[in-house]
């Protein structure tokens, strides 16, 4: 079976694949099945966006499309960057000036905790919708460190693994990660949905 991710994240892909492949799901990207879908999310949640996404690429591919909406949101910015987390800034910024912003913004907050949130969701050309959640506490580190992941990866810190998210092995990201918990809850139901209808 093969699903095409609503996004043209290649590290999302990467962390879809591992964990879908095991399921006989290919997963690829929009412009493997020549498509560059501009999905305006205008979502309030996660999950909305998400939706949004999928079903655009369905409808557009006539495949199971697959979306992740997820971001960072942070205590003491009353939930922001949230679900702008992806254009915190303005579109003319690139993931470390982001990240930078944020530090900014944060400057003289005595709260640091933060929490990443993932949803995803699935659309099958037959109209059926599967979602999946993800949640991992956290904080924002003072200063970025380590040069693995994306996004907002060098500044998000796990307390009880003392390393921020960037800091981890794709192992370790995806056993504690906000995308990895919502793969996890995904990878049952799809598990359910595949014996229901194969």
């Amino acid at each position: 079976m093969k699903f095409v991710l609503a996004s043209q994240n290649k590290h999302k892909l990467v962390e879809m694949q591992s964990i879908l492949a095991a399921h006989g799901v290919e997963v690829v990207l929009e412009a493997d099945v020549g498509l560059n879908v501009d999905v305006e999310e205008t979502g309030e949640t996660f999950a909305e966006n998400a939706m949004l996404k999928a079903r655009a690429v369905m409808e557009a591919s006539g495949l199971p499309a697959i979306a992740d909406d997820s971001g960072v949101c942070v205590d003491a910015l009353n939930g922001a960057p949230g679900v702008y987390s992806a254009r915190y800034g303005g579109p003319e910024l690139d993931d470390a000036a982001r990240y930078r912003l944020l530090l900014e913004n944060m400057r003289g907050a005595r709260t640091r905790t933060a929490h990443f949130t993932s949803c995803i969701a699935c659309v099958f050309p037959n109209g059926d919708t599967l979602e999946a959640e993800g949640v991992c506490p956290g904080t924002i580190a003072f200063a970025p460190q380590g040069d693995g992941g994306f996004g907002y990866d060098p500044v998000f810190f796990l307390p009880e693994l003392r390393k921020t998210y960037a800091q981890l092995t794709p192992e370790e990201k995806a056993a504690v990660s906000h995308r990895g918990k919502a793969l996890a809850v995904f990878e049952v139901k799809l598990r359910e949905y595949l014996k229901g209808n194969g």
